[in-house]
């Protein structure tokens, strides 16, 4: 009997080794870049692109990444968020705010510290607040620069204008 408990205490415990590794291996993966690498993906990107500039402790950007996130999802649109989180809640703290909010889009963290260089880079109005998008489609020369929250409804019709 002794270790027929010995031999079940054993297989649980794989498995919840196994539970865990299941689990890491599926966590996000968060790459640390500068903004040179964003502009570049803006400046080559094959087919129709948002990029979200957020913060895990922006209001306003915590409320539309969910329909961001949605939308772009069920269009095929292919949605870059870059998180301007604190070093100090990369990657882990901005990891487990997209786990949580089970958000599966593309997460990059900017690394640049000095928005007055790095802010003309995506557009020379930007000021640095958040939260900020670019909607791009190469293909039909579309560029369009969004310096603050959107609703639902305003990016369902600028969806529509990236598309079309």
């Amino acid at each position: 009997m002794v270790p027929q408990r010995k031999l079940m205490k054993m297989k649980y415990l794989l498995l919840i080794l196994f539970t865990g590794f299941i689990s890491a291996s599926q966590a996000q993966a968060i790459r640390k870049v500068k903004m040179d690498e964003v502009a570049k993906m803006i400046d080559t990107a094959k087919g129709p692109l948002i990029i979200n500039f957020f913060a895990t402790w922006c209001s306003p950007c915590v409320h539309e990444l969910p329909y961001f996130e949605k939308q772009a999802t069920e269009k095929n649109i292919q949605l870059v968020l870059v998180s301007l989180d604190f070093p100090e809640t990369f990657p882990n703290g901005i990891r487990s705010f997209m786990t949580k909010s089970k958000y599966k889009s593309k997460v990059l963290w900017l690394a640049d510290t000095n928005a007055d260089e790095y802010c003309p880079k995506i557009d020379k109005t930007w000021s640095g607040a958040i939260p900020v998008t670019i909607m791009v489609n190469n293909a039909k020369k579309y560029r369009r620069f969004y310096d603050s929250q959107l609703t639902e409804q305003r990016l369902a019709m600028e969806l529509k204008n990236l598309l079309d």
